[in-house]
């Protein structure tokens, strides 16, 4: 860091600077061990610096978990010039990908839901409802009615699929292919058990 300080970041670059070195740490610790004194320590930066920009622990929390969600949503972002099983199959691969080589950052978006800072929590509850407006949009396009119950559904497949990417991904050496697999299949029979009418237009 002792080049930034010759450098002089504005105050913009400087905290997206410190952000990204937050969510580089999620690598090896878990956003609970996430402190103030540990991020000045590795920045090279006094703990001042950091209340600066982040106001506290859970200031500095709020902007790794949302700085990590955003960087998955990227590497998630529907491939739209695809049909939409191929589309679903694509993020969904992308998706198992992305939390095999960001595990620390995935574990922690998926934990920070119980954080008990509410707007740490929101920031996690905004990824999981864009997650399920991605395969809302899928299955209505394979002719699936929109309805309330479809979005339930879709929004609680959304967190039944981060335990099973846990407990898959991060915890086991399952191939990809196999993870993407049952993903699918349990996406495509909790959108066809709301309306059955998908089995007809041949995504089930």
């Amino acid at each position: 860091m002792a080049s930034d300080h010759r450098t002089r970041l504005t105050p913009e670059k400087r905290q997206a600077q410190l952000t990204a070195l937050g969510v580089a740490a999620l690598v090896d610790r878990p956003l609970d061990a996430l402190t103030i004194e540990y991020l000045a320590a590795q920045a090279g930066v006094s703990r001042g610096l950091l209340f600066y920009y982040f106001g506290s622990k859970q200031g500095l929390h709020r902007a790794v978990v949302q700085a990590a969600r955003d960087g998955m949503l990227r590497a998630t972002e529907p491939a739209l010039d695809l049909a939409p099983l191929d589309r679903l199959r694509d993020t969904l691969t992308r998706i198992v990908q992305f939390v095999r080589g960001h595990r620390g950052t995935f574990y922690s978006l998926v934990r920070g839901a119980a954080s008990g800072d509410p707007e740490v929590r929101e920031v996690v509850e905004q990824a999981r409802g864009l997650h399920a407006d991605r395969l809302i949009a899928v299955f209505r396009e394979l002719g699936a009615a929109d309805s309330e119950l479809l979005r339930i559904a879709l929004r609680s497949w959304v967190a039944f699929a981060e335990e099973v990417l846990v407990e898959s991904a991060l915890n086991t050496d399952m191939p990809d292919d196999e993870i993407v697999a049952f993903l699918e299949r349990s996406a495509t029979s909790v959108a066809g058990s709301v309306d059955p009418a998908g089995s007809r237009s041949g995504w089930l």
